[in-house]
């Protein structure tokens, strides 16, 4: 590389520079001047929804799509429903999924 190269990049180099300092000074006068990473407020934990009882199969519906959306594991949704051929499933059919 030649002695030269280097110079087309410091211009530009130094202009992202000083817009990150000056991006990160606004930053922190925007939180207050607070540099702490973790937030302030406490949440209270909410309970979980309870799991519906049956499920209604849509257009496009797999029993792992099923699985992802209700949160039941594949496993489980074949146990609780024997007579269901994961390969074949029927909309309006009716999951069971508790």
């Amino acid at each position: 590389m030649a002695p030269r190269a280097w110079k087309p990049f410091a211009a530009p180099a130094a202009f992202l520079l000083v817009v990150t300092i000056v991006v990160l000074i606004f930053h922190s006068s925007l939180r207050g001047g607070h540099t702490s990473s973790s937030p302030t407020t406490t949440s209270k934990q909410t309970p979980a929804a309870p799991t519906p009882k049956t499920y209604i199969v849509r257009p496009g519906d797999t029993l792992a799509s099923i699985a992802a959306k209700t949160g039941v594991g594949k496993a489980r949704l074949a146990t609780l429903n024997p007579k269901v051929q994961p390969t074949s499933l029927f909309i309006g059919e009716k999951i069971k999924l508790r």
